[in-house]
């Protein structure tokens, strides 16, 4: 029997203001303005253990609340490794909280919805 390989994903949202100091002159986004952000993060693999799962669905709950919790409500420029908090820097800024834990960590995403705007993060 082939050996089958699924992907999990969990999600959690979170609110924060930034700005973005580069960019041309005339960008709003060089104000200090806020967002309404959600992350998700995938962990791919073939489950295993006694009960039979990629990762415990709970507990990267948990680890992906504790992250956003960090940034809910604070300025995102102000967090080391977040000086410049673009959507990209943001994906590898989850990444890094949750690879150690997850060594199958496959897909960050962090989007704007309400902007329709979103940045994934491919791992391995």
């Amino acid at each position: 029997m082939t050996q089958r390989t699924f992907e999990i994903t969990k999600a959690a949202t979170f609110e924060a203001a930034h700005y973005l100091s580069e960019g041309p002159e005339h960008r709003p986004y060089r104000q200090l303005h806020g967002h309404s952000f959600r992350v998700e993060a995938s962990v791919r693999g073939a489950p295993g253990g006694p009960v039979g799962w990629v990762a415990d669905l709970a507990d990267l709950d948990a680890d992906l609340r504790s992250a956003a919790g960090e940034l809910d409500h604070g300025l995102l420029n102000d967090k080391p490794g977040l000086e410049h908090p673009t959507l990209e820097t943001l994906c590898a800024w989850f990444a890094d909280r949750l690879a150690a834990r997850y060594p199958g960590l496959s897909r960050v995403t962090v989007s704007r919805p309400t902007l329709g705007e979103s940045c994934t993060l491919t791992l391995g």
